[in-house]
Protein backbone atom coordinates (compact mmCIF):
# COMPACT_ATOMS: atom_id res chain seq x y z
CA UNK A 1 0.00 0.00 0.00
CA UNK A 2 1.75 3.35 -1.30
CA UNK A 3 2.21 5.81 1.80
CA UNK A 4 0.00 8.86 2.08
CA UNK A 5 1.94 12.01 1.72
CA UNK A 6 2.77 14.04 4.91
CA UNK A 7 0.01 16.17 5.76
CA UNK A 8 2.30 19.61 5.93
CA UNK A 9 2.52 18.99 2.01
CA UNK A 10 -0.93 19.61 1.37
CA UNK A 11 -0.04 23.08 0.10
CA UNK A 12 2.47 22.17 -2.34
CA UNK A 13 0.25 19.18 -3.38
CA UNK A 14 -2.65 21.49 -4.40
CA UNK A 15 -0.20 24.24 -5.98
CA UNK A 16 1.08 21.19 -8.19
CA UNK A 17 -2.13 20.05 -9.42
CA UNK A 18 -2.83 23.93 -10.44
CA UNK A 19 0.36 24.21 -12.16
CA UNK A 20 -0.21 20.70 -14.53
CA UNK A 21 -3.30 21.71 -14.88
CA UNK A 22 -5.30 19.27 -12.71
CA UNK A 23 -7.71 22.42 -11.52
CA UNK A 24 -7.70 25.08 -14.47
CA UNK A 25 -8.94 28.75 -13.60
CA UNK A 26 -12.61 28.87 -12.66
CA UNK A 27 -12.68 25.32 -11.48
CA UNK A 28 -14.30 25.33 -7.50
CA UNK A 29 -11.86 23.62 -4.76
CA UNK A 30 -13.73 22.11 -2.21
CA UNK A 31 -11.91 21.23 0.91
CA UNK A 32 -13.37 17.46 1.32
CA UNK A 33 -12.82 16.52 -2.09
CA UNK A 34 -8.86 17.47 -2.03
CA UNK A 35 -8.39 16.04 1.37
CA UNK A 36 -9.83 12.49 -0.39
CA UNK A 37 -8.19 13.22 -3.59
CA UNK A 38 -4.42 14.01 -1.86
CA UNK A 39 -5.15 11.07 1.13
CA UNK A 40 -4.61 14.70 4.12
CA UNK A 41 -6.89 15.18 6.42
CA UNK A 42 -8.78 18.72 5.97
CA UNK A 43 -7.03 20.39 8.60
CA UNK A 44 -3.97 21.06 6.55
CA UNK A 45 -6.10 21.54 3.03
CA UNK A 46 -8.06 24.28 4.58
CA UNK A 47 -4.90 25.95 5.97
CA UNK A 48 -3.39 25.38 2.49
CA UNK A 49 -6.52 26.94 0.99
CA UNK A 50 -6.35 30.11 3.00
CA UNK A 51 -2.95 30.25 2.15
CA UNK A 52 -3.56 30.19 -1.29
CA UNK A 53 -6.50 32.81 -1.05
CA UNK A 54 -3.64 35.15 0.59
CA UNK A 55 -1.31 34.50 -2.22
CA UNK A 56 -4.23 35.52 -4.91
CA UNK A 57 -4.06 32.16 -6.27
CA UNK A 58 -7.59 30.98 -5.12
CA UNK A 59 -10.41 33.78 -5.19
CA UNK A 60 -14.16 33.55 -3.78
CA UNK A 61 -17.35 33.15 -6.01
CA UNK A 62 -19.95 33.39 -2.97
CA UNK A 63 -18.86 31.19 -0.31
CA UNK A 64 -16.50 28.69 -2.46
CA UNK A 65 -13.28 28.97 -3.15
CA UNK A 66 -12.19 28.67 -7.02
CA UNK A 67 -9.06 29.16 -8.73
CA UNK A 68 -8.12 32.33 -9.82
CA UNK A 69 -7.90 33.53 -13.18
CA UNK A 70 -5.82 36.32 -14.74
CA UNK A 71 -7.22 39.14 -17.30
CA UNK A 72 -5.27 41.31 -20.42
CA UNK A 73 -3.64 43.78 -17.46
CA UNK A 74 -3.06 41.06 -15.40
CA UNK A 75 -1.39 39.16 -17.46
CA UNK A 76 0.74 42.09 -19.07
CA UNK A 77 1.74 43.03 -15.49
CA UNK A 78 2.90 39.73 -14.84
CA UNK A 79 4.83 39.57 -17.81
CA UNK A 80 6.45 42.74 -17.25
CA UNK A 81 7.77 41.56 -13.89
CA UNK A 82 8.98 37.91 -14.85
CA UNK A 83 10.78 39.87 -18.07
CA UNK A 84 12.48 41.92 -15.93
CA UNK A 85 13.06 39.75 -12.99
CA UNK A 86 14.35 36.74 -15.50
CA UNK A 87 16.78 39.03 -16.97
CA UNK A 88 17.99 39.96 -13.96
CA UNK A 89 18.84 36.50 -13.14
CA UNK A 90 20.61 35.82 -16.27
CA UNK A 91 22.49 38.49 -15.43
CA UNK A 92 23.75 37.28 -12.30
CA UNK A 93 24.23 33.92 -13.88
CA UNK A 94 26.71 35.36 -16.30
CA UNK A 95 28.47 36.34 -13.39
CA UNK A 96 28.27 33.78 -10.39
CA UNK A 97 27.35 30.90 -12.00
CA UNK A 98 30.02 27.81 -11.67
CA UNK A 99 30.95 25.53 -14.26
CA UNK A 100 28.35 23.13 -13.10
CA UNK A 101 26.02 25.10 -13.06
CA UNK A 102 26.15 25.95 -17.02
CA UNK A 103 26.89 22.23 -17.81
CA UNK A 104 24.01 21.53 -16.68
CA UNK A 105 21.74 24.30 -17.84
CA UNK A 106 23.89 23.37 -21.70
CA UNK A 107 22.72 19.44 -20.87
CA UNK A 108 18.83 20.25 -20.49
CA UNK A 109 18.78 22.40 -23.69
CA UNK A 110 20.16 19.30 -25.10
CA UNK A 111 17.71 16.98 -23.31
CA UNK A 112 14.64 19.17 -24.05
CA UNK A 113 14.40 18.15 -28.05
CA UNK A 114 13.14 14.86 -27.07
CA UNK A 115 10.06 16.63 -25.49
CA UNK A 116 9.33 18.42 -28.48
CA UNK A 117 5.64 18.05 -29.96
CA UNK A 118 4.56 17.47 -26.06
CA UNK A 119 3.72 20.73 -25.04
CA UNK A 120 3.02 19.75 -21.22
CA UNK A 121 6.17 17.87 -21.35
CA UNK A 122 7.99 20.27 -22.87
CA UNK A 123 6.49 23.02 -20.16
CA UNK A 124 7.54 21.10 -17.24
CA UNK A 125 10.78 21.18 -18.73
CA UNK A 126 10.40 24.45 -19.43
CA UNK A 127 10.32 25.61 -15.87
CA UNK A 128 12.91 23.61 -14.73
CA UNK A 129 15.10 25.61 -17.05
CA UNK A 130 14.66 28.80 -16.28
CA UNK A 131 14.66 28.01 -12.13
CA UNK A 132 18.04 26.73 -12.82
CA UNK A 133 19.23 30.11 -14.14
CA UNK A 134 17.34 31.70 -10.80
CA UNK A 135 19.57 29.09 -8.66
CA UNK A 136 22.58 29.64 -10.81
CA UNK A 137 22.05 34.01 -10.51
CA UNK A 138 23.39 33.23 -6.34
CA UNK A 139 20.80 35.41 -5.27
CA UNK A 140 18.44 33.89 -2.82
CA UNK A 141 15.95 37.27 -2.69
CA UNK A 142 15.63 37.11 -6.47
CA UNK A 143 14.91 33.38 -6.60
CA UNK A 144 12.00 34.12 -3.86
CA UNK A 145 10.68 36.85 -5.96
CA UNK A 146 10.77 34.41 -9.08
CA UNK A 147 9.30 31.40 -7.26
CA UNK A 148 6.46 34.09 -6.61
CA UNK A 149 5.74 35.02 -10.09
CA UNK A 150 6.23 31.70 -11.35
CA UNK A 151 3.52 30.22 -8.96
CA UNK A 152 1.04 32.77 -10.38
CA UNK A 153 2.33 31.69 -14.10
CA UNK A 154 0.32 28.56 -12.74
CA UNK A 155 -2.89 30.53 -13.44
CA UNK A 156 -2.75 30.56 -17.14
CA UNK A 157 -4.84 27.65 -18.46
CA UNK A 158 -2.78 26.65 -21.22
CA UNK A 159 1.29 26.76 -22.63
CA UNK A 160 2.16 28.86 -25.45
CA UNK A 161 4.48 26.11 -25.89
CA UNK A 162 1.36 24.76 -27.58
CA UNK A 163 1.37 27.46 -30.40
CA UNK A 164 2.70 25.78 -33.64
CA UNK A 165 6.75 25.98 -33.81
CA UNK A 166 6.83 27.82 -30.22
CA UNK A 167 8.38 24.49 -29.28
CA UNK A 168 11.52 24.62 -31.45
CA UNK A 169 12.00 28.63 -31.62
CA UNK A 170 11.76 28.55 -27.35
CA UNK A 171 14.90 25.99 -27.46
CA UNK A 172 16.57 27.64 -29.94
CA UNK A 173 16.70 30.77 -27.59
CA UNK A 174 17.12 28.36 -24.51
CA UNK A 175 20.71 27.94 -26.28
CA UNK A 176 21.50 31.38 -27.07
CA UNK A 177 20.32 32.05 -22.94
CA UNK A 178 22.64 29.54 -21.82
CA UNK A 179 25.58 30.98 -24.56
CA UNK A 180 25.45 33.95 -23.09
CA UNK A 181 26.17 32.68 -20.00
CA UNK A 182 28.77 30.45 -20.26
CA UNK A 183 30.63 33.82 -22.42
CA UNK A 184 30.16 35.31 -19.34
CA UNK A 185 28.40 38.28 -21.01
CA UNK A 186 26.09 39.52 -18.81
CA UNK A 187 24.32 42.28 -20.99
CA UNK A 188 23.50 39.80 -23.66
CA UNK A 189 22.32 37.06 -21.31
CA UNK A 190 19.53 39.57 -20.07
CA UNK A 191 18.90 40.81 -23.24
CA UNK A 192 18.08 37.31 -24.46
CA UNK A 193 16.02 36.33 -21.61
CA UNK A 194 14.28 39.27 -21.95
CA UNK A 195 13.47 38.70 -25.66
CA UNK A 196 12.61 34.91 -24.71
CA UNK A 197 10.05 36.47 -22.00
CA UNK A 198 8.59 38.76 -24.78
CA UNK A 199 7.96 36.37 -27.25
CA UNK A 200 6.56 33.61 -25.37
CA UNK A 201 4.07 36.85 -24.38
CA UNK A 202 3.22 37.29 -27.86
CA UNK A 203 2.33 34.03 -28.77
CA UNK A 204 0.74 33.95 -25.82
CA UNK A 205 -1.71 36.75 -26.57
CA UNK A 206 -2.17 35.26 -30.01
CA UNK A 207 -3.66 31.65 -28.43
CA UNK A 208 -5.70 34.10 -26.22
CA UNK A 209 -7.07 35.99 -29.42
CA UNK A 210 -7.69 32.69 -31.36
CA UNK A 211 -9.80 31.23 -28.50
CA UNK A 212 -11.81 34.20 -28.46
CA UNK A 213 -12.54 34.33 -31.38
CA UNK A 214 -13.52 30.62 -31.32
CA UNK A 215 -10.64 29.13 -32.82
CA UNK A 216 -9.00 27.41 -30.29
Amino acid sequence: MASKPPQGDAYSLILEAIDVGLYRPGDRLVESELAERFGVSRTPIREALQRLETQALLTRDGRSLIVASLDHNQLAELYVVRAELEALAARLAARHATAEEIRVLQDMVEEDHKHLGDPPALSRANRRFHHQIHLASHNRFLVQQLDLVHRSMALLATTSLAAEGRDNDALVEHDAIVRAIAAGDADRAATSLRTHISKAFVTRLKLDAARDDGGI
